[in-house]
């Protein structure tokens, strides 16, 4: 099984994609035919969507306020959810431990839980590829893995979307992605609230049955930026997926058809100030 070793990659992580997604073309010609890796790559990426529609897995997340030293100050929110299939193959999300949420400062939206399932775990189709901005930026080795370097960028925010903006790096001989470093930016609909804001994050991925990337870790650690009244809140997060196992039946994609403990999913929005 190929993967990235994490602490490695920790030690070693390069300027962040915020700045690189700004940066003009290389002065130098690419060695590479980067229209051509882009189109392998997206198709790629096609195949491991529909791939891993049919795994089933474990989903752990964790998430804590912090204080500005980046210790813990008792705000939490933690989810664990096995992806599943009832027998009918219709895919589903149990819930196996769900807490009571005991955020102080911030709340969460829908478009955290659409973060969750669709930008974090980031896949860039043939499909998608019209949407984005695609920069190459160069080779670069993780971890003794050789990749190609993007900088991605919508194009134009479509209200009722979410999409990924950052960096992704692309196994130079799978050509699929193998790590992402950005945030979500777009919101779910018109009017949705302007006082959210959302992490930048890293996804790694590592090579499941020896064919497909599949997200395996996600971490956040980033200071929220939210307009006065509320105060900026500091939040480390963590996503792991876990326990791939190929389903064999035919599957119907359907989510949120179970939540055992009736709580709801809570991005981050300060919760309304209070009067004085």
């Amino acid at each position: 099984m190929r993967g990235i070793v994490l602490s490695t990659v920790f030690a070693a992580l390069c300027v962040p994609g915020w700045a690189a997604d700004q940066a003009q073309a290389p002065a130098k010609q690419p060695d590479v035919n980067v229209d051509e890796i882009i189109q392998k790559f997206a198709a790629k990426e096609a195949e491991f969507q529909e791939a891993r529609n049919n795994y089933v897995y474990r989903q752990s997340v964790k998430l804590e306020e912090l204080d500005s030293g980046g210790n813990p100050t008792g705000g939490k929110w933690e989810l664990v959810e096995d992806v599943i299939f009832t027998p009918e193959g219709k895919r589903m999300e149990k819930v196996v431990y769900a807490p009571v949420v005991s955020l102080k400062n911030i709340g969460l939206t829908q478009e955290d839980e659409r973060d969750l399932r669709d930008v974090q775990p980031f896949v860039l189709t043939t499909k998608e590829i019209p949407e984005y901005n695609i920069n190459y930026l160069g080779r670069e080795k993780i971890d003794e893995i050789g990749t190609y370097s993007f900088a991605v960028k919508p194009k134009k925010v479509v209200p009722g979307k979410r999409y990924f903006e950052g960096t992704i790096w692309v196994d130079d001989r799978d050509l699929q992605i193998v790590k992402t470093y950005g945030k979500g930016v777009g919101e779910l609909k018109k009017g949705a609230s302007k006082n959210q804001a959302f992490p930048r994050f890293e996804t790694y991925r590592e090579q499941i049955d020896g064919k497909y990337w599949f997200p395996t870790y996600t971490h956040a650690d980033d200071v929220l930026h939210f307009p006065p009244p509320s105060m900026d809140q500091r939040i480390r997060m963590t996503v792991r997926y876990t326990d791939y196992k190929k389903y064999e039946g035919k599957s119907t994609i359907k989510y949120g058809d179970v939540i055992e403990d009736g709580t709801k999913p809570a991005t981050a929005t300060p919760p309304p100030a209070k009067k004085k």
